[in-house]
């Protein structure tokens, strides 16, 4: 359990990094060149821009940090595995976007981040977590970091000093 809550605090962190670059680069593009007054869509376009650029930045935290103990060795292959996670974590947050922009009609530029970044965040921080874990970095981890092997009484003591199974006398 204990490396389960620092395995996520990790992920959590790399999050937080990817969470300031995904929200610097929609805030700066929403109110630039993608102000959704001058270029239809331009909250959506600005969203799947920014969350790109966060993804290849949580991608390189998560590969050498998070989860650095289950890293596979072929890289392009978790890449894309990451990438696939990181669209499903992205069509949430879109999706969440969408509805506040078009069923809800909220369209400012607050409503916008509520709607990605309380909305969407939560949502797609619990899916990618749990995809990443289970599927992305499923590698094997190294034996000298698996919490999961207790010591055995008999496994703590040197051979020559556990007792013999045959020297065992029924009495």
């Amino acid at each position: 359990m204990r490396a389960l809550v620092s395995q996520f605090t990790r992920f959590g962190l790399v999050g937080l990094v990817g969470l300031g670059v995904d929200l610097l680069v929609f805030n700066v593009l929403r109110v630039t060149v993608l102000d959704p007054e001058v270029v239809v869509h331009g909250a959506l376009w600005a969203k799947v821009i920014s969350t790109t650029l966060a993804i290849i930045t949580n991608w390189l935290g998560n590969r050498h940090w998070t989860f650095r103990q289950n890293r596979r060795q072929h890289w392009w292959r978790e890449g894309i595995e990451f990438g696939l996670v990181s669209l499903g974590g992205m069509a949430i947050s879109l999706f969440c976007l969408w509805f506040s922009h078009y069923v809800l009609g909220f369209t400012s530029l607050l409503a916008d981040n509520i709607a990605n970044n309380v909305f969407g965040l939560a949502l797609g921080t619990a899916f990618r977590f749990t995809f990443y874990r289970l599927w992305v970095f499923k590698g094997r981890e190294l034996a000298s970091e698996s919490p999961t092997q207790t010591p055995t009484a008999s496994s703590r003591l040197p051979e020559s000093t556990a007792p013999a199974a045959s020297a065992r006398q029924p009495g």
